[in-house]
């Protein structure tokens, strides 16, 4: 499986994260040549080196009219306002966000669904913390050019290296205070913390905002699941730099390579009860499913007192251990769940979409192990099946063209 790790001890900002997937390329440079012909006005990307700690880099500096923007040159990217920013720049609403994406740059529409989703989350944690509507948010940092650009390379990007999945380290956020746009706040700043939620974070020693609402929101739109680095054989590493300067290298890492093997870890919980009907569990089990399970099944098993009972047991991913939990105690009688961590061996899977005689038909395709399977969609075929009123083994033949 494609791998992407995200290392996040020094937290992430959407500069130093579009740095580090950029050192994942072969061809950077081309890659630069790309974002600077996407056509935002008065914006220029440059690939310079960066040293952090003796270890070298990239830093992406975004120029706007010939200027590099900086914390001097602007609020800071906390909180909504209706005036002017420093530097000249108008603050943003999200109708000029999503005008500047749809109309002022030439992407791919699933990039500007991402771009649009990434700063979708800024504005409902800005929203949050101000009790304004999002139509309302003004932004201050992320709403001038440079963080657009920043948060449209990292989409770009994030496409061109295509991961299967992306595992985020807890996240470094700092700590002490920032100043922004009304005042001082502590770090996290309101933003980011409302962002990060159900995400894991920690604070330590070094007294600086190192994960930006941009970094955060980045992070919590394209992460797979957040937690330790998966065994995986690294085949690129980029380092990403930031401006400052700590006493820790100040850059996020990037690692993409092949995990896994065909194989994923996953959670059994298990519990046993005696005392539910068949209709209640047959709905635990289906808000099991809905709470993110990748199997939910029963077995019949005999408990203390002679009693007949059920075993109910649920697969899901380790980042869905909370929810499968919260689910298991409320709809069920159980008291206790036990916990087991398994591998899975999974063969590598896709879905195409084949024009056919029945029109457009999804079929997934699954391969590895020396094995190759082909399956159509059973929503598909059943749909077809009812239209036309045949058996599902008839329509099968006829999407197939017999």
């Amino acid at each position: 499986m494609k791998t992407l790790y995200l290392d996040c001890g020094m937290g992430a900002a959407g500069d130093m994260l579009a740095a580090a997937l950029l050192e994942l390329l072969p061809d950077p440079e081309g890659f630069v040549a790309r974002l600077n012909g996407l056509g935002l006005p008065g914006v220029e990307f440059r690939r310079e080196p960066s040293v952090k700690c003796g270890v070298t880099g990239t830093h992406l500096s975004v120029l706007v009219r010939g200027a590099e923007e900086d914390e001097a040159m602007h609020s800071h990217g906390h909180g909504h306002d209706h005036e002017h920013g420093h530097g000249g720049h108008h603050h943003s609403g999200m109708h000029d966000i999503e005008h500047l994406v749809r109309e002022h740059m030439s992407l791919p529409e699933p990039v500007r669904e991402d771009v649009l989703a990434v700063y979708g989350l800024i504005a409902q944690a800005e929203s949050h913390t101000h009790g304004v509507p999002v139509p309302e948010i003004h932004f201050h940092e992320v709403g001038t050019l440079d963080a657009v650009a920043d948060v449209t390379a990292v989409c770009l990007l994030m496409r061109e290296l295509a991961p299967d999945q992306v595992v985020v380290s807890p996240v470094h956020v700092g700590a002490g205070q920032v100043r922004c746009a009304h005042g001082i706040l502590p770090v996290p700043a309101p933003a980011t913390a409302y962002i990060l939620r159900d995400v894991p974070i920690y604070g330590g020693a070094i007294r600086s905002e190192l994960c930006t609402p941009t970094g955060a929101a980045l992070l919590k739109h394209f992460a797979t699941r957040f937690g330790d680095m998966p065994a995986m054989k690294v085949q690129a590493v980029g380092y990403g730099m930031g401006k400052k300067d700590f006493e820790a290298a100040n850059c996020v890492r990037a690692m993409l390579g092949q995990s896994g093997d065909g194989t994923d870890v996953m959670l059994e919980l298990s519990c046993n009860v005696d005392d539910m009907t068949a209709e209640a569990l047959g709905f635990a089990m289906e808000k099991l499913f809905q709470a993110g399970a990748r199997e939910v099944y029963t077995v019949p098993i005999g408990m203390k007192k002679s009693r007949p009972g059920t075993l109910l047991r649920v697969i899901c991913p380790e980042s869905g251990r909370e929810a499968a939990l919260g689910a298991l105690f409320r709809h069920t009688t159980t008291i206790g769940v036990r916990e087991a961590v398994t591998r899975r061996y999974v063969l590598d899977r896709r879905e195409e979409v084949v024009d056919t005689p029945c029109g457009p038909v999804r079929r997934k395709i699954s391969s590895g192990y020396g094995v190759s399977r082909t399956k159509y969609e059973y929503e598909d075929l059943a749909r077809i099946a009812r239209e036309r009123d045949m058996s599902l083994e008839e329509a099968e033949k006829m999407v197939e063209g017999q």
